[in-house]
């Protein structure tokens, strides 16, 4: 599955799914892997979308957590690589406008 939450550095007013399952979720163990959770509309929209497709069980891991910024309460983020400040950060995978995504390891962007 593929979704789209981010426009540069503002959050989208909405979830944007590119690609969809191939295969069927019911009766299986769920793990969605995150790389960022914040305001957590994204991962909302996720669940929501499987819970109606049966799973087993479904829980969240995250490298990156922003619990301050949720928007939405009781996720199911059961795993938690590292809680982050209100920052954007580019590298290891994150990017600015698809630029950044090669450093091989997080920095801080600054705004100004």
């Amino acid at each position: 599955m593929a979704l789209a939450g981010y426009a540069g550095r503002t959050p989208r007013s909405g979830v944007r799914l590119i690609k969809d399952l191939d295969a069927s979720i019911t009766g299986r163990d769920v793990l969605l892997v995150e790389d960022v959770v914040d305001t957590g509309l994204t991962l909302n929209y996720v669940c929501k979308t499987f819970g109606l497709r049966d799973p087993a069980s479904l829980n969240a891991i995250t490298f990156l957590d922003r619990p301050y910024r949720r928007l939405v309460d009781d996720l199911p983020v059961k795993y938690v690589g590292f809680t982050v400040p209100d920052e954007f950060f580019v590298g290891y995978g994150f990017d600015l406008d698809e630029r950044y995504r090669h450093l091989p390891d997080l920095h801080l962007v600054r705004s100004g």
